[in-house]
């Protein structure tokens, strides 16, 4: 071999081996789709908007559940207070680095309506992870960063759903003159009552003086058979006494929890109500 094709063979390694340890490990993959590109931007869009942050009660950092993808700033030897819904049930909590975010769970509140707290502690400053929360209510995406000194003490949510229906007990206050029970003051009649389920006949409505409970259905039921009402009480269903006025289904039963069904089988429709999210 003469030194012309060693110095060959030379360059040519020295080239393959300059190529492979400047070029990224990711720059032989294949380009993205177009979908991917839209994708992903669409995903760093809604990571990275500001949204609507506000102060609540006790000092609480409140987001907007849902609007943007939060940014909770912790830092070490702090602890950050990730509160959510009383009543809400955690199921899973996933975090991008386990190694140097600590996250532990914590509840306060009564047994009935418990609030569970997320405790995240970072062991460093200048880290950024995401952090995924599953519960029996909806799916928290949650992005983490460290800071050396600045934190966020106390983070809460503000939920559209209870926006919604506040604003539906207000209404159903204002309308109190024009529906049964308007006999009792508005201030004394409870429009805390929440319904779950599936039906054509769903009740639009649903509130109680005390003593009576009202079951507002939509007007098109008027005419037909009513669903059948089972009381929950003591973990027994109970027959109560009830009869229907128009679309109005009057209870003689101050209700806590009720089930109200139609049908059999397959094509049964099963609506749950209860007062105060019991």
């Amino acid at each position: 071999m003469n030194i012309r094709t060693r110095i060959s063979r030379a360059a040519l390694l020295f080239a393959v081996f300059s190529v492979s340890a400047l070029t990224p490990p990711n720059a032989f993959a294949r380009d993205m789709s177009a979908n991917e590109v839209r994708g992903t931007d669409i995903s760093d869009q809604w990571r990275g908007s500001r949204g609507l942050v506000t102060k609540g009660s006790d000092g609480k950092v409140i987001y907007l559940f849902g609007e943007v993808q939060p940014s909770v700033v912790c830092s070490p030897l702090q602890v950050c207070d990730i509160e959510l819904q009383a009543g809400e049930v955690v199921r899973d909590v996933l975090v991008g680095d386990t190694v140097r975010w600590k996250v532990e769970p914590a509840t306060s509140g009564p047994v009935n309506r418990q609030a569970t707290h997320l405790i995240v502690k970072p062991s460093e400053p200048g880290l950024v992870t995401s952090m995924v929360v599953t519960t029996s209510l909806r799916t928290y995406h949650i992005q983490l960063k460290s800071h050396s000194t600045n934190y966020m003490a106390r983070i809460g949510f503000e939920y559209p759903d209870d926006i919604s229906a506040k604003l539906a007990d207000i209404n159903a206050r204002l309308e109190a003159n024009t529906i049964p029970g308007a006999g009792v003051p508005a201030e004394r009649l409870n429009f805390g009552y929440s319904v779950s389920g599936k039906a054509r006949w769903r009740p639009a409505r649903v509130y109680g003086d005390g003593a009576k409970t009202y079951i507002q259905f939509p007007r098109s039921i008027s005419g037909q058979d009513a669903p059948v009402l089972f009381v929950v009480s003591g973990g027994e269903n109970r027959i109560v006494n009830y009869r229907m006025k128009g679309d109005m289904m009057i209870v003689d039963y101050d209700v806590d929890r009720a089930v109200l069904v139609s049908g059999t089988g397959r094509t049964q429709e099963k609506v749950t109500i209860r007062r105060g999210g019991q």
